[in-house]
């Protein structure tokens, strides 16, 4: 069980290593590890990846063989092992099948993502490149993943890379036609239009947060003129729900009381918002959000028939329980971070439930928000994936 803990670390280390384009100390940290169980898969798949950062293309060439050699009937990793020998050989519309094969398998393996943004880019789909980048970042809590692949020496009149790489076995001067690119993976007009919309959202990643906070700040600018009109026409009044004017469950996520009770709202939303809309992307995000809050409304009208309710906090409560359940979940993958981001989670949840007993507060709704993200998250789970073989 020790040995078990210890590899796991050394591979987290080196998985973090390479996210950080440190390719040295992910080898030590993989060669370390080997020591200690030389047939792990896993550990060869990661000296294959760390020695193709430090351009040993030999020895990545070895370390993938006995990949496939310890793999003989397939799976990520193998599959892992023969995009980088395609690689290698320049075979960039092979490499690019076996990674998106990988993909389905397990999608939450961030190389793989940052592999096929290279691959992408060496192709001359550059959009494409970008947005696989900025999904391997996310995956890997920031890392860029520079100086893992050999650089990329771009033929501009065909848009292709052209000798970044050594030379093939066959000594071909082997070049990526376009017929050669699958058809799902060339890009039509509308999907230009979808892939360069797609890059621009993922170049502001707190976009989602940003905007539900100007919305709620906006409205209650507004309701500063006429603040018993809006509360008349949008506030959860159970009464008058159960009339038949449902909006009013949602309307009243974004009505609040005064400047405190949205400040301290906006407050928690910027911050444990943002790093719910990194982890789960920003629809995943913003379903959980609408969803939650709509959850916390419901709750409190089925408790509390006629009560009257206003405010975020049901919907900020689901991207807190949020948060909790993806930490919970990819416990394993965040190694030794586990217990402390689990702990403070725990912590900060029991004082803001806490707070919620307070006179005036509806903890009603953030205990029905609360318990809807935590579910809601754990159907819409991005996991960090510790990969096959642990």
């Amino acid at each position: 069980m020790e040995a078990q803990a210890d590899i796991h670390t050394y591979i987290e280390r080196g998985k973090q290593a390479l996210a950080e384009g440190q390719g040295r100390e992910a080898a030590l940290a993989y060669a370390q590890a080997a020591q200690i169980e030389p047939h792990n898969v896993l550990l060869h798949l990661g000296l294959a990846e760390a020695n193709l950062a430090l351009g040993n293309y030999d020895f990545v060439r070895m370390a993938c063989h006995r990949v496939q050699e310890l793999q003989p009937s397939g799976g990520v990793e193998a599959m892992t092992a023969q995009a980088l020998l395609d690689l290698l050989d320049r075979r960039y519309d092979r490499a690019l099948q076996n990674v998106n094969d990988v993909i389905e398998q397990d999608p939450a393996i961030a190389y793989v993502h940052a592999l096929r943004s290279h691959l992408l880019r060496a192709t001359g789909q550059d959009y494409d490149a970008n947005l696989a980048r900025a999904r391997a970042a996310r995956l890997s809590y920031g890392g860029r993943f520079d100086n893992c692949f050999p650089e990329i020496e771009r033929d501009y009149a065909s848009g292709y890379a052209t000798s970044a790489y050594p030379p093939r076995n066959d000594q071909g001067m082997h070049r990526v036609e376009r017929e050669a690119i699958p058809t799902w993976s060339r890009a039509n007009g509308l999907q230009r239009q979808v892939v360069r919309t797609r890059f621009v959202l993922s170049q502001y990643p707190g976009l989602i947060t940003n905007i539900l906070i100007a919305v709620n700040v906006i409205v209650f600018l507004l309701g500063l003129i006429n603040q018993n009109l809006f509360f008349a026409l949008g506030a959860q009044v159970n009464n008058l729900v159960g009339q038949g004017e449902y909006w009013r469950i949602f309307t009243a996520m974004f009505l609040h009381a005064n400047i405190l009770h949205i400040g301290l709202n906006m407050f928690s939303l910027f911050f444990v918002g943002r790093a719910v809309e990194q982890l789960f992307g920003k629809w995943r995000y913003l379903l959980i959000y609408l969803l939650s809050g709509i959850a916390g409304g419901l709750t409190y009208y089925f408790t509390s028939p006629m009560g009257e309710t206003i405010g975020a906090s049901g919907a900020i409560f689901g991207i807190f329980g949020a948060l909790g359940i993806f930490y919970i979940v990819n416990r394993r993958a965040l190694g030794s971070y586990a217990s402390a981001v689990i702990g403070q989670w725990v912590f900060w949840l029991v004082l803001n439930l806490a707070f919620g007993l307070s006179p005036g507060i509806n903890i009603i709704d953030h205990i029905g928000g609360l318990v809807a993200g935590m579910i809601i998250a754990a159907l819409l789970m991005p996991r960090l994936g510790v990969r096959r073989g642990l």
